[in-house]
């Protein structure tokens, strides 16, 4: 039989060889992945992150000329301590679970004097005042000793969280202004957990109206990412 003749199946096969990828080829696959992924979620986050930066922005940058803060701002801001306070009744509460409102603390012994009731008091009228914007906001006494609280106040703090928290974890977190001491002072701190900002000193009821625009301007700008409730 001749080589024209022969059939198919009796030809060699031919066979087709592919060149393996170098390693070099590979590593530079596997960072340019590793670079697109990174940049992707440095993107998502950019995007979840914008509302807060924006609303902050609002206020402390674009505002109209002449035009002060009454509250002194902290900067850096400080996150809420992952420390264990304790309730009246005597639950274990962690601070970082106080996350999701705007939080306006005061810090007092449990004793309370004449100057702890008068911020109690600014406290509970600068919060309502706030009308619409009242559920965005919590009251909060925080304790730094182990006195009772006298029975007489007790009525007047079931919109308050009030709770027990170690002196020295306190001190590491909250500061007051030179020459004052951390209980003459209301504290402000945002959703995020973040003490942001300070109040001057045996506020008033004057201070206490002008803290209170402080407040409302503030929840305007974060209005676009904040909302009622944890």
């Amino acid at each position: 039989m001749s080589e024209t003749q022969r059939p198919e199946s009796d030809h060699p096969l031919g066979l087709t060889v592919y060149d393996l990828p170098s390693p070099n080829d590979v590593a530079l696959a596997d960072a340019k992945r590793t670079a697109m992924g990174r940049l992707r979620m440095l993107i998502v986050l950019l995007v979840c992150a914008a509302p807060v930066v924006a609303s902050y922005f609002t206020y402390y940058v674009v505002r109209p000329e002449g035009r002060r803060n009454f509250g002194e701002l902290i900067e850096p801001t400080r996150a809420l301590p992952a420390i264990t306070a304790q309730s009246l009744s005597g639950e274990s509460v962690s601070l970082p679970d106080l996350k999701g409102q705007w939080l306006l603390v005061s810090v007092a012994s449990g004793a309370c004097d004449e100057a702890c009731q008068t911020n109690l008091y600014l406290q509970r009228q600068l919060l309502t005042g706030l009308g619409k914007d009242r559920p965005r906001t919590e009251w909060v006494w925080l304790i730094d000793d182990q006195q009772p609280v006298p029975a007489a106040l007790l009525p007047g703090l079931k919109e308050a969280t009030v709770l027990r928290v170690p002196p020295q974890a306190l001190s590491q977190w909250l500061e007051p202004a030179k020459g004052q001491a951390l209980s003459d002072h209301l504290y402000l701190v945002d959703p995020h957990g973040q003490w942001m900002m300070r109040f001057p000193a045996k506020l008033g009821t004057d201070g206490a109206l002008k803290a209170k625009r402080d407040m409302e301007r503030l929840l305007r700008a974060a209005a676009s990412w904040d909302e009622a409730g944890r």
